[in-house]
């Protein structure tokens, strides 16, 4: 089988190319490596994860940009089993800041290889599509909380599912070019045949993950109280999230490529079992690391959620699915390659 993975360097891309590699397929893995440019990072991130597939001799690395139709098109016609599209602009303040930049690699992007795929390799590719929970925009916030000692509760019921409303709301520019793509991937599976899976994903964390204030919250929030530095927490801090290790995320994708369905919209996540808020894990941190870290308040983000857990009951049904790994122990595992890798960081 051979694979392609687009933003192959990021954690989600890097983990999906190791995956397949253990495999013994041939996987492509594509990126433009500009992550660490978008999040003003001082020193290189994704640059680490394309140098660690480098070990891999059954996986050829591309630097190059999804929007770069001639290379698209040279990598399809030479035949792909299997497309995981994670390449993405995954910063909401990136997005607000830089709408049409957002817009074209988001949006712009996906269409130009869902188009490719289309072109050159439709009867054979399956085409899967990292969404987010983004896409449901401030409508999640409608709902009725309670507040609780550590975090905000649903009132009516426990989990966001794929019917929650969409429309008339505010999303970010992130939030809507990745619901771009969601829709142009919903439209070619159904109008081209093309087998797709949309996975509009939650917070998904592991190794070889360089969290950012702005994305990345989990690994972040270590990487920070390893080095001495700050916390700002944006809010009360009780706000709430299920989280997924990046590991179980990618067997859901395989999952779905060796499943019957042709096509298919999920939420995916670690669920209710797996849910967090920032002071609960901030809490979790102290115990697991033995530092009482500083902490700073700023006032809440604009569309940031106070409380989003993913219904993961459609995945786990279809696909015969469910996340292996706990919190702690996903917590541990994350912990563990911060800390052997934490001079990469100062």
């Amino acid at each position: 089988m051979k694979v392609l993975i687009t933003g192959a360097a990021g954690m989600v891309g890097s983990h999906a190319a190791e995956y397949y590699a253990n495999k013994k397929c041939r996987v492509v893995a594509l990126d433009n490596l500009m992550r660490s440019k978008i999040f003003g990072f001082n020193r290189k991130s994704v640059e680490y994860n394309w140098h660690y597939l480098a070990k891999f001799k059954n996986i050829k690395r591309i630097k190059a940009d999804i929007r770069d139709k001639a290379c698209l098109k040279k990598i399809f016609k030479s035949g792909i089993d299997l497309c995981i599209h994670t390449a993405a602009q995954p910063g909401v303040g990136f997005s607000i800041d830089d709408p049409l930049e957002d817009f074209s690699i988001n949006a712009s992007g996906t269409l130009n290889v869902l188009e490719s795929i289309r072109r050159y390799n439709k009867k054979r590719c399956s085409f899967i599509y990292c969404s987010t929970n983004k896409v449901y925009g401030e409508n999640v916030s409608l709902l009725p909380l309670k507040e609780d000692k550590t975090r905000y509760v649903y009132k009516n019921t426990t989990a966001i599912s794929e019917k929650m409303d969409i429309d008339l709301t505010t999303h970010t520019p992130y939030g809507i070019s990745k619901y771009t793509g969601d829709l142009y991937a919903q439209d070619y599976a159904s109008i081209y045949g093309i087998k797709t899976g949309i996975f509009r994903m939650s917070c998904i964390y592991g190794a070889r993950q360089f969290g950012f204030e702005d994305q990345g919250w989990l690994a972040h929030f270590i990487i920070s109280m390893l080095g001495k530095k700050p916390i700002t927490i944006y809010g009360d801090g009780k706000q709430v999230r299920d989280v997924l290790y990046v590991t179980d995320l990618v067997r859901a994708f395989d999952s779905f490529h060796r499943s019957k369905y042709k096509n298919g919209v999920f939420n995916i996540g670690g669920g209710a079992k797996n849910s967090i808020s920032l002071m609960e894990f901030i809490d979790m941190l102290k115990k697991k690391l033995s530092i009482n870290p500083k902490i700073k308040f700023a006032k809440w983000r604009a569309a940031d959620q106070k409380v989003y857990i993913s219904d993961i009951k459609k995945v786990e049904r279809a696909l015969c699915w469910s996340p292996e790994i706990s919190v702690s122990d996903g917590v541990d595992k994350l912990i563990r390659w911060i800390s052997v890798n934490k001079g990469y960081f100062k």
